[in-house]
């Protein structure tokens, strides 16, 4: 038994074997999108919170003249 295949992945198939160019085309197109250097794209190293000791703003209420 021949397991099942969607038309749309035989046209797809297909269509890749009719046009050998657009397979270097979806090669190039996947390097411009995902094909990176980890290097380049790594997000920054992770920043810890300030220690708290000072640094803090103190709220002072306003005196009712103000």
């Amino acid at each position: 038994m021949k397991p099942y295949e969607s038309e749309l992945t035989r046209f797809i198939r297909e269509y890749l074997a009719a046009h050998p160019e657009e397979i270097e085309s979806q090669k190039t197109g996947r390097a411009a999108w995902w094909d990176k250097d980890p290097a380049r794209v790594a997000p920054p190293p992770a920043r810890h919170a300030p220690r708290s000791g000072g640094a803090e703003y103190t709220f002072e209420p306003l005196s009712e003249k103000e």
